[in-house]
C-alpha cells in the first residue's frame, strides 16, 4: 500500500469509524488525522494501521482500536500546558497522540523493547516533549510528582489508589477496568476535584488486556 493509500485510509478512519462514535474534538481529530499510524504497527499487521480493530504487538498486547484512543483522547480534555503520565507505551502511537495534545509527555513500560521501538518512532516524528522509561508502574510510578492527565493503557481490575494521589488537582485519569476473563470492561474518566474528592464517569464498554502486575480488589476467605 503506497503512501496515497494510508493518507485515504486515514481519512476514511476518522470519517467512517471516529466521527460517527461521537469523536468531534477538533484537536483530537487533527491529531489522528495527522500522525501516521502505520509507522506504528508492526510490519505484518501494516495494512489494517486504519482498521477497525485491535492490533497484536508483542508480550500479549495490543493496539487499541482507532475509536477507542479517538474516545480517550477526548474524553481527558487536554490542554497544551498539561503534564501527561501513560502507563503502557506499547507501539508509542498514543504516546505520540499524547505529546502533541500536551506539555510533556512520561511514559513507562514493563518491557524494554517496546520502550526502544517506541522510542526511535517517536524520534522520527520529531518529537522533543517525551520521556520514556523502562518499569513496572502497574500499581504506581513516581508518586510524589502530580501529573494534570494519567492513562492507563492496559485494564486493571482496580484503579491504584497511588494515580488517583498523584492526580493534579483538575487533573483527568482515563482506566479501563475490568478481569481479563471477562468479555466486558468499563471505561472510565476519573477527575480529581479537590483533596479527597474525585468525581467517576462511566464513558463507554471495551476489552484490552490486563496490565501485567495489576493489583487486584482484595478478596475474603470464609
Amino acid at each position: 500500500m503506497d503512501e496515497m493509500n494510508f493518507e485515504r485510509a486515514r481519512y476514511n478512519m476518522i470519517e467512517q469509524q471516529v466521527r460517527p462514535w461521537t469523536v468531534l474534538d477538533p484537536d483530537v481529530l487533527e491529531t489522528l488525522g495527522s500522525l501516521p499510524r502505520e509507522d506504528f504497527v508492526p510490519p505484518a499487521y501494516r495494512r489494517l494501521a486504519y482498521a477497525d480493530t485491535r492490533i497484536p504487538l508483542a508480550h500479549g498486547q495490543s493496539m487499541m482500536a482507532p475509536v477507542v484512543e479517538g474516545r480517550l483522547l477526548q474524553s481527558l480534555e487536554i490542554l497544551p500546558e498539561d503534564r501527561i503520565l501513560e502507563i503502557g507505551t506499547g507501539s508509542g502511537y498514543l504516546t505520540a497522540c499524547l505529546a502533541r495534545l500536551g506539555s510533556h509527555v512520561d511514559s513507562v513500560d514493563i518491557h524494554g523493547d517496546f520502550i526502544a521501538s517506541a522510542r526511535e518512532r517517536i524520534d522520527a516524528l520529531g518529537f522533543d516533549n517525551t520521556s520514556l522509561a523502562t518499569g513496572d508502574a502497574a500499581r504506581g510510578w513516581d508518586g510524589d510528582r502530580p501529573w494534570d492527565i494519567i492513562v492507563l493503557t492496559g485494564a486493571v481490575p482496580q484503579v491504584p489508589e497511588a494515580y488517583l494521589h498523584a492526580l493534579a488537582p483538575g487533573g483527568r485519569l482515563f482506566a479501563i477496568v475490568g478481569e481479563e476473563n471477562r468479555p466486558i470492561m468499563e471505561a472510565l474518566r476519573i477527575s480529581r476535584i479537590d483533596t479527597d474528592e474525585w468525581a467517576t464517569e462511566s464513558l463507554f464498554e471495551t476489552w484490552i488486556a490486563v496490565l501485567k502486575n495489576a493489583e487486584r480488589p482484595a478478596r475474603f476467605e470464609f
